[in-house]
């Protein structure tokens, strides 16, 4: 029996007047009671309660021990109810953790649309491109991209993350559009350092055919929009996440190649401390989270586009003055 509970036992014992009947409150055993109270007094140094055919009272040291005792027990059960009212809530903190470009351009105004729903959440949001440890670093819930290695964490997938070929139209204009994967062989490609299998770039045909295509080039960068730039201005062809392409593909920046072949694409997971006792802030979350990460998401931004005429236009000067 914990420190705690044997000091429960103690309290209940002098309320109720009785071994048996705290015994029983508490579903242990009379013996196991009586030797509990017994260990006490030991520990105390002094006689606790008195014992008689007539029932259990305090000694005057007993008294002084009850009244500290009952203390003790009523902090640790409003603790408790804290703790409780705090799993249960959608209220307090949440810290999320996410990598600097998804962060960036997909999470950040997700998690802004979730706190205009729950307005007694605090949010910290933190961005790092390195698998950060979420005990050590604090971190309620952790937005991953790719396939998770086996662990003792917890963890939901959201969904599915493609990416594209990408090239601006002077650099395909003057270096002539891939027709195939093998094609790149003749081309600057700029390589992510970090994933999509470095410099070797998975194609998936209509008939499911793959191919691995070893590709060269004179930029590499572990900073997904330092290539969208590099791209953008023309210094070769880049495979992207749609999310970060999504901008310059609507600007017409840069175009999408290679269409009728698929990129390896990344599952989006949520992951937290624990698979057990998922606090309810973490859940409602995750389950805000999958509801989004649904379809073709990562184009929603391009079906937004066809809305207001004048929001429309304001987007492509925005454009344009990128371009400049």
């Amino acid at each position: 029996m914990d420190r705690i509970q044997a000091l429960r036992l103690f309290t209940r014992v002098v309320d109720l007047g009785s071994f048996s009947r705290a015994a029983t409150e508490m579903r242990i055993g009379q013996p196991a009671a009586t030797k509990q109270i017994a260990r006490m007094e030991k520990e105390v140094g002094a006689r606790l309660l008195h014992r008689s055919t007539h029932g259990v009272t305090p000694t005057e040291v007993g008294n002084l021990y009850y009244e500290k005792c009952k203390l003790i027990v009523h902090h640790d059960e409003e603790a408790r109810s804290v703790a409780t009212l705090m799993q249960s809530q959608i209220q307090g903190s949440l810290r999320i953790s996410t990598s600097i470009a998804f962060g960036r351009r997909v999470l950040a105004p997700m998690v802004l649309d979730f706190m205009r729903t729950h307005p007694r959440l605090l949010i910290d949001l933190s961005f790092d491109d390195r698998y950060v440890n979420l005990v050590e670093q604090g971190v309620d819930v952790a937005i991953r991209m790719g396939r998770l290695a086996d662990s003792t964490l917890g963890a939901t997938y959201l969904g599915f993350s493609p990416w594209v070929a990408v090239a601006a139209p002077a650099y395909l204009q003057s270096h002539g559009v891939p027709a195939k994967p093998n094609d790149l062989l003749a081309h600057d490609a700029l390589v992510y350092s970090t994933a999509q299998g470095d410099a070797i770039w998975h194609f998936t045909g209509a008939h499911e055919e793959s191919l691995a295509i070893a590709v060269n080039g004179r930029l590499r960068s572990n900073n997904l929009s330092a290539l969208l730039g590099a791209a953008r201005d023309g210094f070769g062809v880049a495979v992207l996440p749609h999310y970060v392409a999504s901008d310059g593909l609507r600007c017409g920046e840069i175009v999408s190649i290679l269409d009728d072949w698929k990129l390896q694409g990344q599952e989006v997971h949520a992951v937290y401390p624990s698979p057990r006792m998922v606090p309810a802030k973490v859940q409602e979350l995750v389950v805000w989270l999958q509801a989004r990460f649904t379809g073709d998401w990562w184009c929603s931004d391009v079906r937004d586009l066809l809305g207001p005429p004048e929001v429309a236009v304001l987007r492509n000067r925005n454009c344009d003055a990128r371009s400049a």
